[in-house]
């Protein structure tokens, strides 16, 4: 059952198999509300759907890939509805390296998921949502979408493509919807690492980080469209 006081949400959510994704699908169970996820390991999606029962669903997609994306949707839409929130958390990152020595294949994948995922996923579940005037986009941002650093220029390219993107999108909607660019803050995963290397450790880990993490995206609303805002 959802807490007192608050209803039950139909909710979206990518990159669901690691990470804060993973967390955050766990976390909003928990607190009874029905989760639409999916991730790239096959593996993970079949634990998730053995350990989560309907109306939860869990699918592989890759999100950067339109022609799975498309299918994914059009099910979900047809035995769910709506959804009520949509959270675009998949993302990857490049392996540290100045940007003339980033290969181009690895470029293409950062962009391919990190920005092309997004729009994939907000192409096919938005007309349902504008159908009914209602509903909530959060789109995951980065501090290193609002600043920089080096070595993660296309990483931080991604990022600041997101918050640009949400922020048109929100000029876009109707009133009574949202589009919010939400930077999650600094948590110890394996995309922080990878770049921090153990000094990662010095910061929380997703199950911790959903503790507050999960009520601040279910308090987000319409008021907050357009603005960019943080995991206090």
């Amino acid at each position: 059952m959802a807490r007192k006081g608050k209803e039950p949400r139909l909710i979206v959510l990518t990159g669901v198999t690691k990470g804060l994704g993973l967390a955050m699908a766990q976390k909003f169970i928990e607190l009874g509300h029905t989760v639409l996820g999916c991730g790239r390991s096959r593996d993970v999606v079949e634990t998730l759907r053995r350990t989560f029962r309907p109306p939860n669903e869990f699918a592989t997609v890759d999100v950067s890939v339109e022609s799975q994306v498309e299918p994914w949707a059009a099910r979900l839409l047809s035995s769910h509805g709506s959804p009520d929130l949509i959270i675009n958390n998949a993302a990857t990152i490049n392996k540290n390296a100045p940007l003339w020595q980033v290969p181009a294949d690895e470029f293409d994948r950062v962009i391919d998921v990190n920005i092309k995922g997004v729009a994939n996923v907000i192409r096919h579940f938005l007309p349902a949502m504008l159908a009914k005037k209602t509903g909530i986009i959060v789109n995951f941002s980065s501090g290193w979408g609002r600043t920089v650093a080096p070595e993660v220029a296309p990483y931080c390219a991604s990022k600041w493509a997101i918050e640009g993107l949400t922020q048109a999108l929100a000029e876009e909607l109707p009133r009574g919807m949202g589009a919010i660019p939400l930077n999650p803050g600094i948590i110890d995963t394996d995309m922080l690492r990878s770049c921090f290397k153990e000094k990662a450790g010095r910061y929380p880990n997703p199950t911790k980080w959903v503790d507050k993490a999960v009520p601040f995206i279910l308090s987000l609303n319409s008021r907050d469209s357009g603005k960019p805002v943080s995991v206090p």
